[in-house]
């Protein structure tokens, strides 16, 4: 049995990086040069190789070392192409291990497309320690260390690995740690990388603060990871109406079964006035739409009606803090409830089809009350336009997408652990608003469940963890029905 932390093979290697396909992705070479990878149920072709190239391609099935194609030969250039194009659809992994014959230490699953292996430097005197963001979980029957900060996802092959991960839970010197002995310095460099461990200011061990930057001082662990994993883009699990226990019970009743007991009928007296309120009118009438008339585009001067009505600030004024010696506060109301009066939610438009407005990407400034263009690349304005129509499953992308963004530290600053989930409570609420000024104005709307928050961080240049998405409405003219 190995001692505990050792990371050296049997002839003494030390681990390194090799590229493998992941378990459900086959490749195979045709006669004329063409590479075909199949994965579920699907194949594609991936390019042209040399003979050799191709050949060596073969070696991905159970593992191709990074230092084989990490020269300048044509070859090696080819592999290397070979392997990004993989990496971007996501059907390669990445295994750190001593040699072919040895056992798997790590296993690294990219949870991004642009993800790539590589090492931190590691100084002596520089002190480590395990991000507070980072956890140790079962997944099925594998151990996995994960961060919502991270590009990749860890599988813990080797538990000694684990044990030598929990001495950095306190600030370490790579200096002690190579005195111990059996770290694996391999995998920390990894770690590094991906903001799973990071550098801490030598004597200072703030360990909060020395963390990222003064935005991600104000997040907790739960908040972060549940805002990572809730939308798409710094994860690869499935999203959307997956059905993922269907065949573990059945679906709840959409009425829940009345308790027994004695009732009290509220049908005499709320039917006594026959006729409804304009406000539960247009409460009734509120419904979602996903399709959208293309002859008739909704108009500038409408656009404009609906952010008035549903997200103009109407008012602003500065409290001191509720902290004693604690910094003024501004305030600022809009048509909508928010807690504490945060009014944290900033509206950010991708149009495709208004009349008087340019197809492109504009924040919406609800002091202003202005339209500023943002200058995005087509292609990602036309992928957000694409994700949310197909979330809706609408038969073609709407008219105006509307993101809802959170300034996340509006809301942390005061409240800690309760932010994240008062800010999806700020969203359904406006989310409402949204609906109700559109079907007052008879324009179609419909709420979208998901919303890719590394493409919105790509388009606005936010950090994800400063600024980031949290709901999406879909705005334009009813398509007429049959």
């Amino acid at each position: 049995m190995r001692a505990p932390g050792k990371t050296r093979g049997r002839k003494g290697a030390r681990p390194a990086i090799q590229a493998r396909l992941a378990s459900h992705v086959a490749l195979e070479a045709q006669a004329n040069g063409d590479l075909i990878v199949s994965f579920s149920g699907y194949a594609l072709g991936v390019g042209k190789l040399s003979a050799e190239a191709a050949a060596r391609a073969q070696e991905l099935r159970t593992g191709l070392p990074f230092s084989s194609f990490a020269r300048d030969r044509p070859v090696d250039k080819e592999v290397d192409a070979l392997v990004r194009r993989l990496a971007r659809r996501g059907l390669v992994e990445y295994v750190l291990r001593c040699g072919p014959d040895e056992p798997d230490l790590v296993v690294i699953e990219p949870q991004m497309a642009d993800y790539w292996p590589r090492s931190a430097p590691l100084g002596e005197a520089d002190v480590v320690a395990l991000s507070r963001f980072a956890y140790l979980r079962r997944r099925g029957t594998e151990m996995v260390l994960e961060s919502p900060r991270a590009g990749a996802l860890f599988r813990v092959g080797d538990p000694q690995i684990a044990a030598a991960l929990a001495r950095l839970a306190a600030p370490r010197s790579i200096r002690s740690l190579r005195r111990q002995g059996g770290f694996p310095f391999e995998l920390l460099a990894l770690l590094l990388d991906c903001h799973i461990a990071f550098k801490v200011e030598a004597g200072n061990f703030g360990l909060r603060t020395d963390e990222g930057d003064g935005h991600l001082v104000l997040w907790d662990f739960h908040d972060l990871l549940f805002h990572t994993r809730s939308t798409e883009g710094r994860h690869a699990n499935p999203v959307g109406g997956t059905y993922s226990y269907a065949h573990v019970m059945p679906p709840l009743p959409a009425i829940r079964p009345g308790w027994s007991g004695k009732t009290v009928d509220l049908r005499a007296v709320s039917d006594a006035n026959p006729q409804p309120s304009p406000a539960a009118k247009l409460m009734r009438a509120r419904h979602s739409v996903r399709s959208f008339d293309p002859q008739r585009p909704i108009t500038l001067a409408e656009l404009a009606r609906f952010l008035d009505a549903s997200a103009r600030v109407t008012a602003t004024w500065q409290v001191d803090s509720d902290e004693a010696g604690g910094p003024p506060v501004s305030y600022a109301r809009r048509p909508y409830p928010s807690g504490g009066a945060s009014y944290e939610l900033e509206l950010y438009l991708a149009v495709e089809n208004c009349e008087g407005l340019a197809k492109g990407f504009y924040h919406y400034d609800a002091g202003a009350h202005v339209l500023v263009p943002i200058e995005s690349r087509a292609q990602d304005v036309e992928a957000l336009l694409t994700g949310a129509s197909l979330a809706m499953a609408a038969p073609a992308v709407p008219q105006v997408l509307i993101t809802i963004a959170a300034r996340f530290a509006r809301v942390s600053w005061k409240y800690g652990a309760l932010a994240y989930a008062l800010m999806l409570k700020d969203a359904g609420v406006l989310t409402q608003t949204l609906y109700l000024m559109g079907a007052d104005m008879e324009l179609g709307g419909c709420a979208v469940g998901s919303v890719n928050i590394d493409l919105f961080a790509r388009m606005t240049g936010l950090d994800f963890h400063v600024e980031g998405p949290i709901g999406q409405f879909a705005l334009g003219r009813p398509a007429a029905t049959a």
